[in-house]
C-alpha cells in the first residue's frame, strides 16, 4: 500500500516505499517525470507552477520534495501551526471521497486516529518496490 500522508498544513504528500537499490538522482528524476505527465493529463487542474500567483488556482505538483535536501512533513509530526495539526497517514479512498484534509488531523484527534484507523505508515515497513518496472514502462 502506498498511503497519502497529510502535510499538516496545506497539502498532501505521497509516499511509495523503495527498495533502495535506484539512486537518489534516478528518483528524483522518476518524481519529476511522473510529476510532469500528471500535469499534461490534466493542465486545467494541476500545474508545477511553484509560486502561487502563477497557478490560477490549480492544485501545485509539487516533486521538489525529491530534491538534494529539501525537506517535508515527518509521519506524526505535529506541525508549528494554530490547532497543533499533525502530519498523518490516509487512505486514497479518504482522499478521493475527501474525507481528510491536510490539516485535518490535530495533537488532540491523533489518539482516536490511531484508534479506528491503526497506523497505516506501518504498513509500509518492508515493502519496498523496485523503480525498474516504471521506469521501463515511461520509457526511460
Amino acid at each position: 500500500m502506498t498511503p497519502a500522508l497529510t502535510s499538516g498544513s496545506k497539502g498532501f504528500h505521497i509516499a511509495v516505499p523503495l527498495d533502495g537499490k535506484s539512486s537518489y538522482g534516478v528518483v528524483a528524476r522518476f518524481a519529476h517525470t511522473v510529476g510532469r505527465l500528471m500535469v499534461e493529463r490534466d493542465p486545467e487542474n494541476l500545474t508545477q507552477e511553484f509560486y502561487k500567483a502563477d497557478r490560477g488556482g490549480r492544485i501545485l505538483v509539487d516533486t521538489g520534495r525529491n530534491e538534494y535536501s529539501a525537506t517535508f512533513a515527518a509521519v506524526y509530526a505535529v506541525r508549528p501551526k494554530p490547532g497543533a495539526p499533525v502530519s498523518a497517514p490516509c487512505s486514497w479512498e479518504e482522499v478521493a471521497r475527501g474525507m481528510v484534509a491536510p490539516a485535518g488531523f490535530t495533537l488532540r484527534t491523533m489518539e482516536a486516529r490511531l484508534a479506528e484507523v491503526g497506523d497505516l505508515w506501518g504498513e509500509m515497513g518492508g515493502s519496498g518496490q523496485s523503480l525498474r518496472e516504471a521506469i521501463d514502462r515511461l520509457g526511460g
